[in-house]
């Protein structure tokens, strides 16, 4: 065994295939998913920090929603 590869479970737990069957995941499979899972809680994360508008004017968006106006005032960008 190389020194960075982590030990083999002793328990593999077992998946619902799509016929019912029970399927047992290699160790390998679970770090896959366990580095799916990271990857997409980070993509999320990105996602949200970007999404952050600063000093826009507030609520929602007007080419979106059709709301040109906002106080009386037309907006044209």
């Amino acid at each position: 065994m190389r020194d960075n590869q982590q030990p083999l479970e002793q328990d593999p737990q077992p998946a619902a295939d799509d016929d019912g069957a029970p399927r047992v995941l290699t160790p390998a499979a679970h770090r896959a998913l366990a580095e799916a899972e990271e990857r997409r809680q980070k993509a999320t994360s990105a996602q949200n920090q970007a999404a952050a508008e600063v000093g826009g004017r507030g609520g929602p968006d007007p080419v979106r929603y059709g709301d040109w106006e906002k106080g009386g005032i037309a907006w044209d960008f």
